[in-house]
């Protein structure tokens, strides 16, 4: 990681000299110094022809200083007070609200618990990752073990083909209903681990919490030395990219929504093995970002090659329900490391075209370069939209935070995917979305 420090800290120089040349005319709050000289574990990229308007951004670096941007407080003047009463009321909602119209975390006996998708019926390892996520962000620890261990319980799997993975989905009684996992389970159940062993320390069987993301990090990296013939590594070996599910043709290309540049960087520093590759998986996604996203829109493809074009797939090669967490993805990044100055023109690129199309009104789904192929607005973009905000200036955010603000709760037969993006995003918006790091890793 440090080989890559002194370029790096040439190209930063360079950087901050150029935007405050350029920004010398443009009222903007500087950024918050970082309280120790960063490391980032990737060399910043060649940013694309901006067709956004390039506005310096303040970044927190929140990794490095400790300080997490609250736009709820900072743009619409909300008090400390009603944003955690918002929170508070988001997570009610959801976890112990109307059980027909309200919730979709299901406690289990004495001591387990599900999220479901209400529209599909099923138990999938994204909102169960997505519900230990938020359960440790609010400091909900029994919320959070009955999660896992129901996960442990049903969805992992202790033999056969695809040992030391989880199933993707299974009934609400735990039945699988298939063996093979989704990428982005994994990537969650380890984040949502270790920050878990951050912030309550570790216990022991399935509770070591760190143990157990180490041992999901190991399968996602060596699978391929067991040779089962079905199943693969959850990484490309050769481009360092996760793939859509590890196993055949669908081993062979990617979804630009898992890609998590800053986990990858959490665990490039924090992994006990493997490290080096995770500091190379880091690279790779900043790097792939701009070459899937559209240079106009910023739109980005459900399923993509490792090159960033769109998979060939009818259903999956514009913009759609997965590509929605794109917009969390680049921001996030920014925010926590502030690695590269073209996760703020691709934020600012995609709010833009959003802005265009209308803040209370645009599609749920896009070709890429921005026809729309729907004529509904949905809860879970508007949500990812405003974490987006965190990249770009007020003028292009505000508006963003604001639609948040005033979102309704979703509810009814469609609120598991649209409820969890915008718990998720109400915690990266307010800064209560934090890291954790386990033990004495920092």
């Amino acid at each position: 990681m440090r080989n890559f420090m002194f370029r790096n800290t040439l190209f930063r120089i360079s950087m901050v000299l150029v935007l405050f040349l350029s920004a010398c005319s443009v009222p903007q709050t500087p950024p918050v110094p970082p309280t120790e000289t960063p490391e980032p574990s990737a060399t910043p990229i060649p940013t694309q022809p901006p067709t956004a308007t390039s506005v310096p951004v303040p970044s927190p670096r929140s990794f490095f200083t400790g300080e997490y941007r609250n736009l709820f407080k900072e743009y619409l003047g909300k008090s400390d007070a009603e944003v955690q009463e918002k929170l508070e009321a988001a997570f009610q909602h959801f976890f112990y609200g109307d059980d027909t119209t309200q919730r979709v975390y299901y406690p289990v006996g004495e001591d387990m618990a599900y999220i479901m998708d209400i529209g599909n019926n099923d138990v999938r390892t994204e909102g169960m990752s997505y519900g230990m996520m938020i359960a440790v962000q609010l400091d909900k620890k029994e919320e959070f073990d009955r999660l896992w261990k129901w996960t442990k319980t049903y969805m992992y799997q202790s033999e056969g083909p695809y040992r030391g993975y989880f199933a993707w989905h299974c009934t609400p009684e735990g039945k699988q209903l298939a063996a093979n996992p989704a990428s982005d389970g994994e990537e969650w159940f380890v984040m949502a681990l270790l920050f878990a062993a951050g912030r309550w320390g570790n216990g022991e069987g399935i509770f070591n919490y760190q143990a157990q993301a180490q041992e999901i990090l190991d399968t996602m990296l060596h699978k391929n030395e067991e040779d089962t013939g079905l199943a693969t590594n959850m990484f490309d070996p050769q481009t360092y990219q996760v793939v859509f599910v590890p196993s055949g043709r669908s081993a062979t290309f990617t979804d630009p929504s898992y890609h998590l540049p800053a986990y990858y960087e959490l665990w490039a520093r924090w992994a006990e093995r493997d490290r080096d590759f995770w500091e190379k998986a880091v690279q790779a996604s900043r790097e792939f970002f701009p070459k899937a996203a559209h240079p106009e829109t910023g739109l980005m493809p459900d399923y993509s090659h490792f090159d960033g074009t769109p998979v060939d797939d009818p259903e999956h090669s514009d913009f759609r329900f997965d590509a929605w967490r794109t917009l969390s993805n680049v921001a996030v990044d920014y925010a926590w490391f502030g690695a590269d100055p073209w996760q703020v023109e691709q934020s600012t690129r995609v709010l833009k075209f959003l802005t265009r199309e209308g803040v209370n009104a645009f599609a749920n789904q896009y070709t890429l370069d921005g026809k729309p192929l729907s004529g509904d607005h949905s809860a879970g973009l508007v949500a990812m939209a405003a974490v987006a905000a965190l990249a770009t200036d007020r003028e292009t955010g505000e508006p963003f935070v604001q639609a948040l603000w005033d979102l309704r709760f979703p509810s009814g037969k469609w609120r598991y995917y649209d409820g969890m993006l915008t718990m998720l995003a109400l915690l990266h918006v307010s800064g209560q979305f934090r890291i954790y790091p386990p033990g004495n890793l920092h």
